[in-house]
């Protein structure tokens, strides 16, 4: 199978998921405890499957607007990822409010870190605002939701949060986030090498398609199944205490 049907396949694939995941969250008012989720889907399918296929269509592969448009949504993507990740540290710390002061606080600075360090490449180069600023604002703070991603995780297992879809919702980003990081790492190692770059171009929409199906699975579960099979009312209050996130 060549490599444009594969990558075809895999995008078609994703547009899908993208559409099957939003339709469970608005399926019985999901939508209500996972508001931010439902915004990042939303801004997904957007961003990834209407804006940037109609602007390559018009402009093209190869053209300066289609590379600015790209990366412009990328960043929009980034950020998006990065509240979200933001809002699931919220419902891992429903019950632990001095957590969440510290962590918030926390959140703040890694991502004012991230753009007082991209914004240095702005003394070394003026003229380039896109390559120079905006694809290493989002490089670097894709990167940084990689690190929270992890620390979410480990933050879940050591205080023994029972909400298996958190977990699972948290395990689908760092799907994402992890297989595009060892992608770029590779590509750097070998210098862009035209296997590499393949991989990359193949890892990337492959790692997407990856967490959209352990979103699809997390959203589908019943509501008590979800919240680790507590009781009834249990699982009530719980899904109160969760519905800002």
């Amino acid at each position: 199978m060549s490599e444009p049907v594969v990558i075809h396949g895999l995008q078609y694939g994703i547009y899908f998921l993208e559409v099957a995941v939003f339709l469970l969250l608005i399926r019985d008012g999901r939508w209500v405890r996972l508001k931010g989720l439902s915004l990042y889907v939303s801004a997904l399918f957007v961003l990834d499957g209407v804006a940037r296929p109609a602007v390559l269509h018009h402009f093209g592969a190869s053209s300066r607007q289609y590379n600015n448009f790209y990366w412009l949504t990328d960043v929009v993507l980034a950020l998006g990822a990065f509240l979200l990740i933001c809002a699931f540290f919220r419902r891992a710390c429903t019950r632990e409010a001095r957590m969440w002061r510290f962590l918030r606080s926390l959140l703040v600075f890694c991502f004012l870190l991230v753009l007082g360090i991209s914004a240095l490449l702005l003394t070394w180069n003026y003229t380039q605002l896109f390559t120079a600023f905006i694809i290493e604002f989002s490089q670097n703070l894709y990167f940084t939701c990689l690190v929270l991603v992890t620390l979410l995780y480990v933050l879940i297992q050591q205080l023994a949060i029972a909400d298996d879809e958190l977990g699972l919702l948290v395990c689908g980003l760092g799907v994402q986030f992890a297989g595009e990081a060892a992608g770029l790492a590779l590509l750097h190692l070998t210098f862009g090498e035209n296997f590499s770059a393949l991989l990359l171009k193949l890892l990337a929409p492959t790692c997407t398609f990856g967490m959209l199906v352990v979103w699809a699975y997390a959203i589908a579960k019943a509501p008590q199944e979800a919240l680790g099979g507590v009781g009834p009312e249990k699982a009530r209050e719980l899904l109160e205490a969760t519905a800002d996130s």
